[in-house]
């Protein structure tokens, strides 16, 4: 049994030794060739986003004004002469005092407090309106039943 494991032991270190010498046979290979040049490892990505060794042609940038840049949805025009819009009461709650106004066929929807409403709205009335900006947001003001 002892003779079986010295056997191994003397495969695996013939094996070792000859791993060790390729590699050593390899490095001198590689010495042979030369060193290579910085230019030979640069690589390149296309517009397509394909890895090439030629470098991509120069394109002249597009200037882009600061101003020209939107952040945000862009406000609906109203014309002057539309009048007031009219909408739909969506929502009314006569207890808490307030609701919301879908503008036309729109999702668009404004808050109303019962303040700033006629007296004996509805929930499905449709309605005439004016919008000032409050602290969070459009709100419907003057509302009035058409």
């Amino acid at each position: 049994m002892a003779r079986s494991n010295s056997f191994n032991k003397r495969e695996i270190e013939k094996n070792k030794q000859q791993k060790r010498k390729e590699k050593r046979q390899r490095k001198e290979e590689r010495k042979q060739q030369g060193p290579s040049s910085f230019a030979d490892m640069i690589a390149y990505v296309d517009a397509n986003g394909v890895i090439t060794d030629v470098p991509p042609e120069p394109v002249k940038e597009e200037e882009i004004e600061l101003e020209d840049i939107e952040i945000s949805v862009p406000r609906k025009e109203v014309p002057e002469d539309a009048g007031h819009p009219e909408g739909r009461v969506d929502f009314y709650d006569e207890a808490r005092g307030f609701g919301f106004i879908r503008e036309g066929d729109t999702v668009i929807r404004y808050f109303f407090h019962k303040s700033n409403a006629e007296y004996g709205i509805t929930e499905g009335d449709r309605v005439t309106y004016r919008l000032e900006r409050g602290p969070k947001g459009m709100n419907a003001v003057d509302v009035k039943i058409i």
